[in-house]
């Protein structure tokens, strides 16, 4: 058992039989009356935000996860698979653990998956990832890094903004954490 005092952002815990991972915390010390912690918990199978207020001390159950790689190998339109490469054991997710990662999800990305007694709780894309141009304006001789953007939709049909010189078919590396183009990896042939 964990108490208050062990708040941090990221930290599971079950509360009322159902399971919340903590959004924010704010340790108070009133002039008068005992000391408390305001948090905002974010359940994790609804994805609804709600307000707590702890005394200081108080024990609450924290939940340790488990964190395992796993392949992304293909959906069905609702649920999205995941095979673990060492037991070929395949897990459905359904997409609303996936809403802010689909653009950046493809076929063979290897993700971490977040378990809390054997339910998915989340699911970590790395930093970075490599993806195909698939359409964009086509650039100009004499355009630059430095002369503006443009937008780009990718592989995975998320639309992005990059600079000038990229063109269709070149290999960009994007940031999955804000949705941003980090540097092209690789010129295309421009047949995208």
């Amino acid at each position: 058992m964990a108490t208050t005092g062990d708040f941090r952002n990221g930290m599971v815990l079950r509360q009322e039989g159902a399971i919340f991972s903590v959004v924010e915390f704010l340790h108070v010390k009133p002039g008068k009356g005992g000391a408390f912690v305001r948090t905002k918990l974010k359940n994790v199978r609804t994805g609804a935000v709600v307000d707590k207020t702890y005394r200081a001390g108080e024990k609450i159950d924290e939940i340790r996860l488990e964190r395992r790689p796993m392949d992304y190998i293909y959906n069905d339109g609702s649920s999205y698979y995941f095979m673990d490469s060492t037991t070929f054991e395949q897990k459905p997710v359904q997409e609303e653990h996936l809403k802010d990662m689909l653009p950046f999800l493809k076929e063979g990305t290897r993700v971490t998956i977040l378990y809390a007694d054997e339910e998915v709780v989340g699911i970590e894309l790395p930093t970075f990832c490599d993806l195909v141009v698939r359409e964009t304006d086509p650039g100009v001789k004499g355009d630059t890094a430095s002369g503006g953007s443009k937008p780009a939709t990718l592989e995975t049909a998320a639309v992005i903004s990059v600079p000038l010189f990229v063109n269709q078919g070149d290999l960009v590396r994007v940031d999955t954490r804000t949705g941003e183009y980090v540097e092209r990896v690789a010129k295309g042939d421009g047949a995208g």
